[in-house]
């Protein structure tokens, strides 16, 4: 029913570690902390299925589609990223069927299908970030 302090603490200051690298993020950066935050959401989703906690897993696939949803798929420059961005968008629309799926049926292989799609993605970006940063200074 009650939180103890150390994990309200801890809590507080996840949050606000959080709110400090966005703030100081640039557009890739950001970019790099919602995969980093994808990813960290479906793993959590899936230690939480193997527990049978259907909670947290709930909650878990919730905050990874809504990442897809309310950050990575409006960060898209459909006009700009001609297919390269539609082929992203596409991408992001099949992880949101995969995850609800996964949720609805508590099926881990869905969860893996979504890894298996965006672990590269997220390592692609992370790696052209030296690059990225490198032009804007």
């Amino acid at each position: 029913m009650f939180t103890s302090v150390s994990q309200r603490s801890a809590s507080a200051y996840q949050r606000v570690q959080v709110e400090t690298a966005v703030s100081q993020a640039d557009p890739h950066q950001l970019v790099h902390l919602l995969f980093e935050g994808f990813l960290k959401a479906v793993g959590l989703a899936r230690i939480a299925m193997k527990r049978g906690d259907i909670v947290t897993k709930g909650q878990q696939i919730i905050k990874a589609v809504r990442i897809l949803d309310e950050g990575l798929n409006p960060a898209l420059n459909l006009e700009q990223g001609g297919a390269l961005a539609a082929n992203l968008k596409g991408l992001y629309g099949y992880c949101v069927l995969r995850l609800t799926q996964a949720n609805l049926n508590n099926d881990e292989a869905a969860l893996a299908d979504v890894l298996r799609v965006i672990e590269p993605l997220a390592q692609g970006w992370k790696e052209i970030g030296g690059q990225v940063s490198s032009r804007v200074q």
